[in-house]
C-alpha cells in the first residue's frame, strides 16, 4: 500500500492534466503506451486533473493494482505543467510535499544524507 512503500521507490508524475475518468486499466495503458514505462514495476504513477483538485496514484502490488484517489475540498495541487504526455520523476518525499499542497522544490528542506558510519 501507499504508506508501506520505501523511500527509494520511484514516482512518475504525468505532467499537465490527465482525464481522471480513466480507471485502473486506462491509467495502466497510459503508463505503458504513452510513457513507455512498465505499470507492473515497483513504482508509483501519479495523475492530476485539469482543475488541479484531484489526484490518482496507480501502484502495482504483488497480485493486483492499487488505485489511490484524493480530492481536495479547497485549494489546488501545485502540479508541474509540461507538454501532454511527459513524465517527471520525483521522490516519495517530493510526492508528500505535492500532496500537501506544496511545490516539488523545497529549497529549505534538509538534503538527503548518505551516512556510512556513526561518529
Amino acid at each position: 500500500m501507499l504508506n508501506e512503500g520505501h523511500a527509494e521507490q520511484k514516482v512518475y508524475l504525468a505532467a499537465g492534466a490527465t482525464d481522471l475518468r480513466k480507471s485502473i486499466d486506462g491509467l495502466a495503458a497510459l503508463v505503458q503506451e504513452g510513457f513507455h514505462l512498465n505499470p507492473f514495476s515497483p513504482c508509483l504513477f501519479a495523475f492530476c486533473n485539469r482543475q488541479r483538485d484531484k489526484v490518482k496514484l496507480l501502484e502495482w502490488d504483488t497480485a493486483g493494482f492499487w488505485l489511490h484517489y484524493r480530492r481536495l475540498e479547497k485549494g489546488r495541487f501545485q502540479w508541474p505543467e509540461k507538454a501532454h504526455g511527459e513524465t517527471v520523476t520525483i521522490s516519495r518525499r517530493e510526492l508528500r510535499w505535492l500532496l500537501d499542497g506544496l511545490p516539488i522544490s523545497q529549497p529549505k528542506a534538509h538534503r538527503k544524507v548518505m551516512a556510512r558510519t556513526v561518529i
